[in-house]
Parts: C-alpha cells; sequence; structure tokens
C-alpha cells in the first residue's frame, strides 16, 4: 500500500527525532488499517541484540513484527532495500526472544517494513521471513 504522507524529515531535527517521526508516521498508518499496537521499539538485552520497531497485532491476532525505514528518496534502491540480510537476522532473533518472554503459544506472525521514501509511505507485508 502506498500513500502520500507529511514530511518526516525536518529540517534541523537530530537523527533519532527523524526516526522517531517516521515510526509514528507508520504507527498511525498501520492504526488506520487495521492493526493494533502490542509494543514499540522492543529491543533484547546485551550488546548486539536486536530491535524491532513496531510489534502490531492484525484483528485476526497475527503479530506482526515491523521495520520502519526512512530515506530522503527512493535514489540508491530507497528504504525497503536498506533491510538486509544481516538486519532482517537481529529482526528475527529479536521476534524470537518477544515470543519466548510474551506468549505461552506462539501466534501466527510475519515481518512487516514500511518504507518512508521522501514525501510516499509503503507498507510492504510479509517483506521477508524467519527462514
Amino acid at each position: 500500500m502506498r500513500m502520500a504522507l507529511w514530511n518526516w524529515k525536518r529540517a534541523g531535527a537530530t537523527t533519532r527525532a527523524q526516526g522517531q517521526t517516521a515510526e509514528d508516521a507508520a504507527l498511525a498508518h498501520l492504526q488506520a488499517a487495521g492493526l493494533a499496537l502490542a509494543a514499540r521499539n522492543y529491543r533484547t538485552p546485551g550488546r548486539g541484540g536486536g530491535e524491532i520497531d513496531l510489534v502490531m497485532r492484525e484483528p485476526d491476532g497475527t503479530l506482526v513484527f515491523v521495520e520502519v525505514r526512512a530515506r530522503a528518496s527512493a535514489a540508491h534502491g530507497g528504504a525497503a532495500a536498506s533491510v538486509g540480510a544481516s538486519k532482517q537476522r537481529r529482526i528475527v532473533l529479536a521476534a524470537q526472544h518477544y515470543l519466548l518472554r510474551h506468549h505461552a503459544a506462539p501466534p501466527p506472525c510475519r515481518f512487516d517494513v514500511v518504507a518512508l521514501d521522501g514525501a510516499h509511505i509503503t507498507w510492504l507485508r510479509a517483506a521477508f521471513d524467519a527462514g
């Protein structure tokens, strides 16, 4: 799904503030589509651990682990292309940790990417898998 978005990249804002604004935009987009927030910025303990930007729940109970990526433009492959194999592995490990801590019987899960390229947002459902 692709739609226009307000300007997440504010002049003079820190990288962290820009990332927060991008996550806020992604969260609003997913909530408007009917998903509910379960956790935000879930981190595994220790060095070298992973982080999941958003953990969402579909109305059918599916748990959705969301990576939010933002780039000023779609040049060089855009935001979605920046979620490489190494980042995917760290997200999967963090998701496994989340499931062990929060669910006795894991629900159906998937890994999505919300990419913000300039003034556009693209939601890639099932962008990668745990395999």
